[in-house]
């Protein structure tokens, strides 16, 4: 999820991730997880205080000023250890030469993979 303020709108924030706020707090199916009091303010709460109780990892692009907030990570998924990919090494379409991903080392990436099937 993209944010560009650390204050979330509890409807967008339900329809994104599937949690939903209750009066017991913030729930998913059979498992809720107590809010401090106080944390939802007029239809919105602090999006920091949600990550840290989900375990969903939050991390900001200053340059740019905005958050991303992932899925948490629990015994039925996985979380990245790292944030660097493999050396991939592909073809370019137009000049056949070959491309490594390391090339973009420092850079911001997005790796985008398609099929029709």
């Amino acid at each position: 999820m993209l944010l560009d303020s650390l204050r979330v709108d509890v409807a967008g924030f339900e329809m994104a991730t599937g949690w939903s706020v209750k009066p017991e707090g913030l729930c998913r199916g059979d498992v809720c997880l107590p809010l401090p009091a106080g944390a939802v303010v007029d239809g919105s709460f602090d999006v920091e205080v949600v990550a840290r109780r989900t375990g969903m990892p939050l991390v900001h692009d200053e340059a740019h000023g905005v958050w991303a907030l992932g899925p948490a990570a629990g015994a039925d998924r996985h979380a990245l250890v790292t944030a660097e990919a493999p050396d991939l090494e592909l073809p370019e379409l137009r000049t056949a030469k070959r491309f490594r991903l390391s090339s973009l080392r420092g850079q911001k990436v997005l790796l985008l993979a398609w099929a029709s099937w």
